[in-house]
């Protein structure tokens, strides 16, 4: 027999028997694997069960003025979040949030270990320059910032317009009974807003309510006081940039005029319509101020058009603390690079 029918043989049955095994292999995988989407998703669950912190952990190094709040995100429809006031998980945690009104002068509630190479420190405040002590030792401390600034790395305005849905009751304006009024507890002769107040009460009546006239006010009559004015005084206690609080959200929120003083028309309205509140600046004097909250009192069509907004938008007040917490975690999801903030006192205090 001749060699190339002997290769062509030897070649034939290496084939066979190549196809053989191939065989044999394929029905041991087919009767004898495992399940992988079954063990997986057994392995997921028994982690979950085991390891229940998710992947993003934002660990509150202190309660902000002692205010604790519910720890869950999906209010803001933000996940993979795990909240906690643990120190223990210090070494896991991707990011570490401060409040700057808890801070010790000295540093001295910070944390003592050695920072983790993954992990991110946050300076959050809510309060004004002007109501913020500085703490030597800030800059170069921290990687990112959290507060109402627009120039934040994370900023958490305390209010903001939402678009209306079919889910929305529709606007109804409140019964009014009042003129203006005034809820205030924090007094302070030397602030603008006490200056201002002590000058427009000799030209319209005001009525004035909380602490500073020995009138407090609770949380159930809050809403109905200021929802029965026609305008409501949202001063602020000091005058920055960026720096809108509540004062002007809640009457806003419930059906009254804003009548603001604090940083400049223009900064207003990158928040809200200009023609959904009165600005002090508009006008030369209190005087003219009064004037026109008394005339929009007897021209009701044209005090309505202050609230034409209320059919596209809707009122979302931030909520203190959490808000600031979740927005830090869904921060941290999206940016992944390192960076430190080196000018924290000039920034804020600058």
């Amino acid at each position: 027999m001749s060699s190339s029918v002997l290769q062509w043989v030897w070649l034939r049955h290496c084939v066979f028997a190549t196809l053989t095994v191939l065989c044999v292999l394929g029905v041991f995988i087919m009767y004898y694997k495992p399940d992988i989407n079954i063990h997986m998703f057994s392995q997921k669950e028994g982690d979950n069960h085991s390891h229940p912190i998710p992947d993003t952990i934002i660990l509150i190094w202190m309660w902000p003025f002692g205010f604790k709040f519910d720890l869950s995100c999906r209010v803001f429809g933000i996940t993979g979040c795990h909240l906690t006031d643990d120190k223990s998980l210090y070494r896991k945690a991707h990011g570490v949030l401060f409040h700057h009104r808890d801070i010790h002068g000295d540093l001295g509630n910070m944390p003592k270990e050695p920072r983790p190479w993954f992990q991110k420190w946050v300076w959050s405040n809510a309060e004004s320059p002007a109501n913020s002590g500085q703490i030597p030792g800030l800059d170069h401390l921290f990687n990112l910032t959290c507060n109402y600034r627009r120039d934040s790395d994370i900023p958490v305005p305390s209010g903001y317009l939402a678009p209306v849905t079919d889910r929305d009751q529709s606007f109804k304006l409140p019964a009014k009974d009042k003129l203006v009024c005034w809820i205030v507890s924090n007094w302070n002769p030397n602030f603008k807003r006490v200056q201002f107040y002590n000058e427009l009460k000799n030209h319209i009546n005001i009525d004035v309510y909380g602490n500073a006239f020995g009138r407090s006010v609770n949380n159930q009559d809050f809403p109905k006081i200021i929802s029965s004015c026609k305008f409501y005084l949202a001063f602020e206690n000091s005058i920055h940039t960026d720096y809108i609080t509540e004062k002007l959200y809640n009457p806003l929120n419930l059906g009254t005029v804003p009548v603001v003083l604090g940083p400049t028309r223009q900064n207003y309205e990158n928040y809200i319509p200009g023609d959904s509140f009165i600005h002090v600046d508009d006008f030369a004097s209190l005087k003219e101020l009064a004037e026109r909250l008394l005339y929009l009192d007897q021209h009701p069509a044209e005090y309505s058009r202050y609230f034409n907004w209320r059919e596209h938008f809707k009122v979302i007040q931030a909520q203190f603390g959490r808000e600031h917490a979740c927005r830090s975690c869904d921060y941290l999801q999206k940016h992944r690079g390192y960076q430190v903030f080196h000018d924290l006192n000039k920034w804020y205090w600058g």
